[in-house]
């Protein structure tokens, strides 16, 4: 199953998953069951597909870390696809609630092996200075000045990056998830993993009420292309306009009819509707 994000197109990538059809609920649980009585790659794989807009959405809230947003995509991919092998459709719940726990883990698991707060050796010189510092360093704590001016002078390097090496190997990264007896909110000092998601959020039920939201709104729009042109009307300038709602009268006037059968006319376009939509 290839599903391996392009670097150089994440933005095709990302509208090309947001064009895939949303499984039912029905549609889910066959799949599913599928998958566990058959092993069907099928099966797995539209679970998987139809879910991949949801990993995108998850990995955004990631994006603060200065990782790249294709990889974090990619690490999540990998965590939906461990979720749909082992979800289990009997439980009653929907492959994107369970899977949520999966890419989030995949995705922590990534940026642990990943962030740093802070970078050393990312250029040519700082490796120089990174791996030539210690054997010129003559005692421990900070270089004077003239050591200082001989390690630029032997390593060829300027005497800013000889200081700025030397601040950054004397520090350390910060623990990524402190004891509770670290974290001190009083000083503002908090484990970094504390920022890596919003707890007040549930971004699954985010999803799936936005998911449910554009199902509803095309179902409509196709129901409304089964009335007449005269209905259709009606619907519209009595429900639809938010900014020109019109009254039975003004209705009536417009269509030369009384204002009882404009009523009449928009309680059967109502009930077409909703059999539409139903169907």
């Amino acid at each position: 199953m290839a599903l391996t994000v392009p670097q150089g197109g994440l933005d095709g990538y990302i509208q090309s998953v947001n064009s895939m059809p949303m499984l039912t609920a029905e549609e889910e649980r066959e799949l599913a069951h599928e998958l566990q009585e058959t092993g069907s790659l099928e099966a797995a794989r539209s679970l998987v597909m139809s879910h991949l807009r949801f990993v995108v959405h998850v990995a955004r809230g990631y994006s603060g870390y200065g990782l790249p947003q294709a990889d974090l995509v990619q690490e999540g991919t990998v965590g939906l696809m461990k979720a749909v092998k082992r979800f289990d459709p009997t439980v009653g719940v929907r492959l994107v609630s369970f899977a949520v726990h999966w890419i989030k883990a995949e995705i922590h698991e990534y940026v642990l092996r990943n962030w740093r707060i802070v970078k050393v050796a990312t250029t040519k010189a700082q490796r120089k200075l990174f791996f030539n510092l210690r054997k010129n360093k003559k005692r421990l704590g900070w270089f004077s000045q003239d050591e200082i001016q001989t390690v630029a002078n032997e390593l060829g390097v300027s005497t800013k990056e000889v200081v700025e090496m030397e601040s950054r190997m004397s520090s350390h990264d910060q623990s990524f998830d402190l004891a509770n007896d670290e974290d001190d909110s009083a000083t503002g000092s908090y484990a970094p993993v504390l920022y890596l998601e919003d707890k007040s959020s549930d971004v699954a039920q985010h999803v799936e009420t936005s998911n449910w939201e554009q199902h509803a709104y095309g179902a409509l729009t196709e129901a409304m292309q089964s009335l007449d042109e005269r209905s259709q009307d009606i619907v519209r300038s009595r429900w639809l306009d938010e900014d020109n709602k019109v009254t039975l009268q003004e209705l009536a006037d417009k269509y030369q009819v009384s204002a009882e059968r404009v009523r009449q006319l928009e309680k059967n376009a109502m009930k077409k509707l909703k059999a539409a939509m139903a169907a």
